[in-house]
């Protein structure tokens, strides 16, 4: 086994991470189709958002008469038809990736927007051995970005004992203020370019390109506090 020293928790973000990313396209074209323009900072703004706020933003990019709910629940309605003709599928390397972390003395848990019967039940049953028996999953709806949460309140960890993985800058953000561990897959250019901006020291492709000397040379980092620059 693969020790390490400091960290005692790797959360992955599911969409876009584990799963392949249909948001970002849905939500450029629900955007585009009702007349608005898809910048940098309106996928910012909604993208890894409280769904409510995700809905008020796009409303205001795209001045609809609509209230922040009923913007969302259209949203979703689009993203329903997107994923129809792009299914929802685990990403290329995944599961190969999660047996790597199960070469080391640690926690695996997931996140993500949406609920665990809807994305983690449905989407990830045969990658269910990989994740934590009690908390395989973690629905951040309500508490995005989740950082605090899924570290004090859930798993009750100190913030340099974690290390996440995620495709939205807001999250390395985040990752920096509390000191954790990151990650970034970033699946648009806006993002990567923001984690860059962020000061993010590891950018992957995917998490098939996530090796055993990356994780290592991280715990490393943050025994010395020096993942941060």
């Amino acid at each position: 086994m693969s020790i390490f020293n400091k960290i005692k928790l790797v959360a992955v973000d599911v969409d876009g991470v584990l799963l392949t990313d249909t948001y970002s396209p849905a939500i450029r074209s629900f955007v585009e189709q009702h007349g608005g323009v898809y910048t940098p900072e309106l996928e910012r703004q909604v993208w890894g958002s409280p769904h409510i706020a995700g809905g008020h933003n796009m409303s205001l990019a795209c001045k609809l008469p609509w209230s922040a709910q009923k913007t969302i629940e259209a949203f979703f309605q689009h993203h329903g038809k997107y994923i129809e003709e792009n299914p929802i599928e685990v990403v290329p390397g995944t599961e190969s990736f999660l047996g790597l972390l199960q070469e080391f003395n640690v926690r695996v848990t997931s996140y993500g927007g949406r609920t665990k019967e809807y994305i983690f039940d449905k989407h990830m049953p045969s990658l269910k051995k990989y994740f934590d028996k009690e908390k395989p999953y973690v629905d951040t709806n309500s508490i995005r970005p989740g950082v605090m949460e899924i570290t004090k309140d859930i798993f009750h960890l100190d913030f340099d004992e974690v290390l996440f993985i995620d495709d939205i800058n807001r999250m390395a953000e985040v990752a920096r203020y509390y000191r954790t561990g990151f990650i970034g897959t970033p699946v648009t250019n806006y993002q990567k370019e923001q984690m860059q901006e962020t000061g993010v020291k590891y950018i992957a492709s995917s998490v098939a390109d996530i090796t055993r000397d990356m994780l290592i040379q991280i715990d490393q980092e943050l025994v010395t506090e020096k993942h941060w620059l």
